[in-house]
C-alpha cells in the first residue's frame, strides 16, 4: 500500500508517495525490529526534512546563480547531520 503525504503551504502543494510495506521490511531486515503504528510515516517525514535542510544549506553555500555541486553538499553535510542528531 502506498501512503500519500500532502503538505499545503500557500501556493506550494507537495505530494509524497512511499511504499509503507517496503519501508517496514527494510527496517525489520536491518534491525530485526517491528515498527509500531505510523512510525514509518515519521521516518519518511524526517528523511524529507533532512534532505530539504541539506538542499537549503547547500544552496546558500553555492551562492546566487550557481548550481549546487558535490563540494557544496560535502561542506554543509556535517553541520546538518549535527542538527538532526538528538
Amino acid at each position: 500500500m502506498l501512503l500519500t503525504l500532502t503538505r499545503k503551504k500557500e501556493f506550494d502543494i507537495m505530494a509524497i508517495n512511499f511504499p509503507r510495506a517496503t519501508l517496514k521490511k527494510i527496517i525489520k531486515f536491518h534491525y530485526n525490529k517491528a515498527l509500531s503504528k505510523n512510525v514509518d510515516v515519521m521516518l519518511c517525514l524526517e528523511c524529507i526534512l533532512f534532505l530539504q535542510r541539506l538542499a537549503k544549506e547547500a544552496n546558500e553555500e553555492a551562492g546566487d546563480g550557481n548550481a549546487i555541486e558535490r563540494r557544496h553538499i560535502e561542506t554543509v553535510l556535517e553541520k546538518v547531520l549535527q542538527e538532526f542528531q538528538g
